[in-house]
């Protein structure tokens, strides 16, 4: 897929005023820190589109880019821990799940995931619930380049062995450095492939 516009619509904390939903959408959420905005930056090629910081939590809204005017991108707050108070979590917590729950064109979550930890309570946690919502997602492993590949490798497996103890059916990886482009093209494949069965289907409806 080549990224031809790639722009900021809107902020919001109340789904009912995020942007129309007449385009498939692709929520990218992740534990605090886990490189969100420097992987949304990569994927889009833009160097300043998603704001990026060292300071955990510097997400805290729903945030909108318009993406060659053919689907939306969706920067998340993060979940997990972040320098904030608890009535902020809770705030975005709800605000997150009611997003998750109501918006009507979700196409995809990318659960951004650290490569270099070993299965984190939290994440698991959350890929639960999207699978008992029936929520679609994929597993996106962040910082391949902080790490030899071997090492990736055995972490990766780690989670998929973890997750395999639950899942009947494992959700879709990809393998990712914000700093190297490693995993780009893997990624907005799969979007272009998912963006075309949507268009599809409504073709067929």
């Amino acid at each position: 897929m080549l990224i031809r516009e790639a722009s900021f619509l809107s902020s919001n904390t109340q789904v009912a005023l995020c942007p129309p939903p007449n385009r498939p959408e692709y929520a990218f959420i992740g534990r605090s820190n886990v490189g969100k905005s420097s992987l949304i930056n990569m994927l889009t090629g833009r160097l300043a589109l998603a704001k990026t910081s060292g300071t955990p939590g510097k997400t805290q809204l729903i945030n909108h880019f318009n993406i060659n005017d053919e689907w939306y991108l969706v920067d998340l707050p993060g979940y997990g821990y972040a320098r904030v108070s608890k009535t902020s979590r809770a705030d975005w917590s709800k605000m997150i799940n009611s997003y998750l729950t109501k918006r009507e064109n979700l196409t995809c979550v990318c659960v951004l995931l650290d490569s270099r930890h070993p299965p984190q309570a939290a994440d698991l946690e959350f890929m639960e619930k999207l699978g008992a919502g029936g929520v679609p997602f994929v597993m996106i492993f962040t910082k391949t380049d902080k790490q030899s590949a071997s090492r990736t490798y055995e972490l990766i497996n780690a989670y998929l062995t973890k997750m395999r103890e639950t899942w009947d059916e494992l959700p879709r990886h990809f393998v990712t450095s914000a700093e190297t482009g490693v995993g780009r093209e893997d990624v907005l494949d799969f979007i272009e492939e998912v963006n075309r069965q949507v268009a599809a289907d409504a073709a067929g409806a």
